[in-house]
């Protein structure tokens, strides 16, 4: 029995339900399961962002990088990630059984997006039916999906960003543009496009915001085939009842990237699986943390809470006594031209006498307070980086020009891959990023998990399809 109203939409060909796995970043989506949703009868999404490739016992190939300079590591990562995503695309065609469709997503902001893109679609023909890009503003993505006569999907978080593409680059290439995917920035997982405008700890409401999207593709002529995908927050389709078949919304489809984490099929490790079940309302942060530069939610565990009390260790600094800056810090730095407050002055002590004595420098002229484990950890992480955005804000690297943002490193950030491919490989989930959605807290009060059940792809996408 499926829900009322919903109906199979034509894509690529071929009639699919208007159900879309989310490609979740390093991992967490891959051939598994974006092959089993499209055998459901779904929009599968292989991550084509540091894909895993396989050896010839079909086990993952460890992603080691061992070269000296940064552009060289950037350069295996490169490697790594066309690779990986041809290897997770012919895997997830076959399995598909030639139902469904195939789709992948790229971050435009990760480093060699467009070569990676590029590349895997010249080795896949046929089997890609669409790219879902964003995390940026990718306006190449359409004069690329014109060279490999593939639909592209914007990921967008509000109707002035997709005006900016569309007068851009979108307007030219209409025709493959199958959708536009509405990204809801207080409710999805992972990296979220919040505006300057817009306040993190106020949500909006995300139908007038989708109404205004429609009414913007509108007035730009827009076909009304072109549908609106609503990611983020969508567990119940009968939570969404008012928007199928709601003529000012216009054709719409759902983007599930939580709940397919809890499937036989999904590759996560069992320890995340598990962690799943444990959460509760507001245990997912929506925080600033990434070194992207963008906001970004996930599980508020010891790792997230270590980020916080770093940026709370902060002071503000002077290079010569100026203002309330009257006293030079004497705990954690080297020098004397640390001018700061009596009162902060006397908080880093406090931090000091705690273990936390070593002050670093952040770009916005403020010290952090770690200790030395801690200290070493960053620098570390910030010398091995392998340049996997294209602007990282953690180790001052950019993928093109000179190779450097021109910031001071932020020790107030990490290092993104390490973390997510550690967790997404059976690391530590208390010690790692854990992405997830603001609607995480479902599996644990939803029956249909419950027991310990973990359903397949297929049974989760029968379940969605009834409402549930």
């Amino acid at each position: 029995m499926t829900f009322k109203g919903l109906q199979p939409i034509v894509y690529g060909g071929r009639e699919v339900w208007p159900l879309i796995e989310g490609g979740k970043g390093v991992s967490a989506t891959n051939h598994m399961s974006s092959g089993a949703w499209a055998a459901a009868g779904g929009i599968g999404t292989v991550s084509a962002v540091n894909a895993d490739s396989y050896d010839a016992e079909g086990k993952i190939v460890p992603q080691v990088y061992e070269q000296m300079t940064r552009r060289e590591r950037h350069e295996q990562l490169i490697k790594y990630g066309i690779e990986g995503g041809v290897e997770q695309v012919k895997r997830a065609y076959e399995m598909s059984n030639g139902k469904g469709a195939i789709n992948i997503n790229v971050l435009w902001e990760m480093g060699g997006a467009q070569e990676i893109l590029e590349n895997i679609l010249e080795r896949t023909p046929g089997m890609i039916t669409g790219v879902t890009c964003g995390a940026g503003m990718p306006y190449k993505l359409a004069e690329i999906a014109q060279r490999h006569n593939v639909n592209y999907l914007p990921i967008i978080s509000s109707a002035r960003a997709f005006r900016a593409l569309w007068k851009r680059s979108y307007s030219k290439v209409p025709e493959l543009m199958a959708a536009v995917v509405y990204e809801d920035p207080w409710l999805a997982g992972g990296h979220n496009g919040l505006s300057n405008a817009e306040d993190p700890r106020q949500p909006q409401d995300p139908y007038p915001r989708v109404a205004e999207l429609r009414a913007t593709m509108r007035k730009e002529g827009v076909s009304e085939d072109t549908a609106i995908v609503m990611a983020g927050g969508v567990w119940f389709l009968r939570e969404w009842e008012n928007w199928i078949d709601n003529p000012e919304i216009g054709k719409i489809a759902f983007q599930f990237g939580t709940r397919p984490l809890l499937t036989q099929e999904s590759p996560i490790p069992q320890g995340w699986k598990d962690m799943l079940r444990t959460l509760e309302p507001g245990d997912v942060l929506l925080h600033k943390f990434s070194p992207t530069g963008f906001y970004s939610s996930a599980v508020r565990n010891p790792f997230l809470r270590s980020l916080e009390g770093r940026s709370e260790r902060q002071i503000p600094y002077s290079r010569v006594e100026a203002g309330d800056h009257t006293v030079q810090l004497d705990v954690g730095v080297k020098g004397k031209n640390f001018w700061v407050t009596p009162h902060d002055r006397d908080r880093a002590r406090g931090w000091a006498a705690d273990g936390h004595d070593s002050a670093l420098k952040t770009p916005d002229d403020t010290v952090i307070f770690v200790g030395a484990a801690e200290r070493e950890m960053i620098r570390k992480d910030q010398a091995d980086c392998m340049g996997c955005l294209s602007h990282c804000g953690f180790s001052s690297w950019k993928d093109h020009g000179d190779y450097t943002t021109g910031r001071l490193a932020d020790p107030r950030s990490f290092c993104i891959q390490k973390t997510l491919q550690d967790i997404a490989h059976g690391g530590e989930t208390d010690e790692n990023l854990a992405f997830a959605g603001h609607a995480a807290y479902r599996f644990k009060q939803d029956p249909f998990y419950s027991n310990g059940y973990t359903p397949t792809v297929k049974e989760l996408v029968d379940r969605i399809l009834t409402g549930d």
